[in-house]
């Protein structure tokens, strides 16, 4: 039988295909939350043993990934009048069949690295696959903001990975992890200010043309 952290694994690649399968930005948004709020929880269910740490690190992970940065990105959709993705380099179907091929080569790879079985068993499968979603929504979506929803779901899988260690490394790397999520959006929440501004559109091809 599953146990709940294998379930919000599951959850989690729920998620990556949600974002891979969706044209609206808003359902791409609240898929990153939902996303962050699963990631959350995850330092607790991965150990019961609850300490300040784990507390601290799924409080700080629920505040920024599941409240703040999806609450900057649907106002900067509001504030763009952006709605859906309409000009993928790869369409929506032939995304979800890259992501089941990127989910079945992660439990590939994920059994040949010279990690504890405890881990390879979902996590870091889970991670591998939530790092290459996200590379394939930046790489293949052309809306600025869609690309930073791409940024936070591959950050969202070096977490995942990082999870592994959690017992082991200090609370301030965790910290810088979350500071540096928020800190990247911020700029391509600027980033997507000035190609609004200039060309009316969140296109991420503007980015050459933009100039001091």
């Amino acid at each position: 039988m599953m146990d709940f952290s294998g379930l919000l694994l599951l959850l989690v690649v729920l998620t990556d295909f949600w974002v891979l399968g969706t044209t609206r930005m808003s359902s791409v948004i609240r898929a990153a939350a939902l996303q962050g709020a699963i990631l959350a929880a995850l330092p607790v269910a991965l150990h019961p043993a609850l300490s300040l740490h784990t507390v601290g690190l799924a409080a700080g992970t629920f505040l920024v990934k599941a409240i703040l940065l999806p609450a900057f990105l649907h106002r900067a959709i509001r504030e763009a009048s952006v709605r859906r993705e309409v000009e993928p380099v790869i369409g929506f179907t032939a995304s979800l069949c890259v992501g089941a091929v990127a989910v079945a080569l992660s439990f590939a790879i994920a059994q040949r690295l010279p990690l504890p079985e405890a881990q390879t068993a979902l996590l870091v499968p889970v991670a591998l696959a939530t790092v290459i979603v996200g590379l394939i929504v930046l790489t293949t979506r052309s809306k600025a903001l869609t690309q930073v929803v791409g940024y936070l779901i591959l950050e969202n899988g070096i977490y995942v990975f990082g999870l592994s260690q959690a017992e082991r490394v200090p609370f301030l790397v965790e910290v810088g992890v979350l500071l540096d999520v928020f800190v990247g959006v911020f700029i391509m929440g600027i980033v997507v200010f000035h190609i609004n501004r200039e060309f009316d559109s969140l296109s991420s091809a503007h980015l050459t043309e933009l100039k001091d």
